[in-house]
Parts: C-alpha cells; structure tokens; sequence
C-alpha cells in the first residue's frame, strides 16, 4: 500500500510518521511518498495534505498538481486535509478579513471555510477535542481555519462553538487543526474507515 503526503509545505514528517505509526498499530506495512508532481500521484491508496499557507501552496503546485489531485480524489482516492488541506477541500473559502480571495481551491466537500478563523499566529492554541469514532484527541490549532457551515453530504465528527473541526464525506476527512502534532489516532481512523475499507 502506497500513502501519499503532498509535499510542498507543512508537516510533512510529521504526517509520514503518523502513517508509519498508524500502519504498525494496524498491522500492515505502507509506504509513505512524497506527492511533488502529478505523476507521484500514481498507484496511491490515500493522500494527506498537510497544513501550510494554501495560497504559497497553490503557486508553488503551479495549479497543474492540485487538478490532478482534485481529478484522483473525485475518482475515489481517500484524501486527509489538515488545516490548509482543508481549505483546499471545502467548496466555498473565505478570510476572516478580506472575505472573497478568489484563491484555487479543489472544491470538493459541501462546506464553508474561513482561513485565519482564529486570528494570528499568536491567537494559536491547544485543546482536547471529541471526535466522533475517534475519541478523544489533542488538537492544535494554529493560524486555524474553522469550517462554518456544512452541507449536503458534509458530515461533522465534531463541534466547537459553532464550528466545524473534522468533517467528512465519502472519501475525504478535512480537520482544523493539526493532527500529526500530538498523536497518529487520527491517521489510524483515516487508514483503516476511508483507505481499506
């Protein structure tokens, strides 16, 4: 089993160890890969895409990766994203300040996001978080977005005050906050409900 991690920026060590993790405790073995151009996007069963500023993400992708992303994940490929990842999967984006952005997102979960939810970077906090099926999880929130509004086939695995941090649908996972940081129980639930099942 090939596990991508898209690998422009962000935690991308983290999140392959966290699969690594996650596969041990599930008892197989995965082979992480770095996701840099379309063509890595080949022979995957899973994709995470890891937090970072999504706009500096979307130049460096140069647009050309992220439809090829976007065309995998409709086809099927499970696909993780935390924090900007999920900016990228909602189907409507704002910011807290400017409103419209206009920046290239995937589109594809019934959601609403707002990047930079919380504020800036000295806004950033920690928290026990309850998600649905997972448990109880330590959740790092920084220069956060907050999933506002859901939809469709958009479910919540959680809520805070208001908001969305971890939704799913279908195949796709889209999280707040940052997972990889703390602890691999949410990389464990994306293997084994959305990649091998």
């Amino acid at each position: 089993m090939r596990i991508g991690v898209l690998a422009l920026q962000g935690d991308i060590e983290e999140h392959e160890q966290a699969i690594r993790d996650s596969s041990r405790s599930l008892g197989f073995k995965v082979d992480v890969v770095r996701v840099k151009r379309p063509g890595d996007l080949k022979g995957l069963s899973g994709i995470l895409i890891p937090g970072g500023e999504s706009t500096t993400i979307w130049k460096l992708s140069q647009g050309e990766l992220m439809l090829a992303l976007r065309d995998e994940i409709l086809n099927g490929l499970p696909a993780m994203g935390t924090c900007a990842g999920a900016i990228f999967m909602a189907k409507e984006v704002k910011d807290r300040v400017v409103g419209e952005t206009g920046q290239g997102i995937l589109g594809l979960m019934d959601m609403t996001v707002i990047r930079n939810y919380y504020g800036r970077q000295r806004e950033s906090f920690e928290m026990d978080l309850n998600l649905e099926g997972i448990g109880s999880v330590r959740a790092v929130f920084i220069r956060a977005p907050a999933i506002v509004r859901i939809w469709g086939k958009a479910n919540a695995l959680s809520e805070l005050n208001g908001t969305y941090p971890a939704v799913i649908q279908d195949n796709m996972l889209a999280l707040t906050f940052h997972p990889e940081l703390t602890t691999s129980k949410v990389h464990e639930w994306f293997l084994r409900e959305l990649v091998l099942k």
